[in-house]
């Protein structure tokens, strides 16, 4: 297994955990992908893709 280095092998991740039925696990990849785009409205986009309030916990 490849390390993900780039916000597309997050997208791709999300992507693959929503098929399986991890919404849950597919957001947090997705946001993590996010936070990795240098550009907003891709991120933006990123997010869109994968609904849902934030499930991290900062603190």
């Amino acid at each position: 297994m490849q390390p993900f280095e780039r916000p597309e092998d997050f997208v791709n991740a999300a992507r693959e955990m929503a098929d399986a039925g991890r919404p849950a696990l597919a957001r947090l990849l997705a946001e993590e992908a996010a936070d990795r785009t240098p550009d907003p409205k891709t991120a933006q986009q990123i997010l869109a893709e994968f609904p849902g309030r934030s499930l991290r916990q900062e603190g």
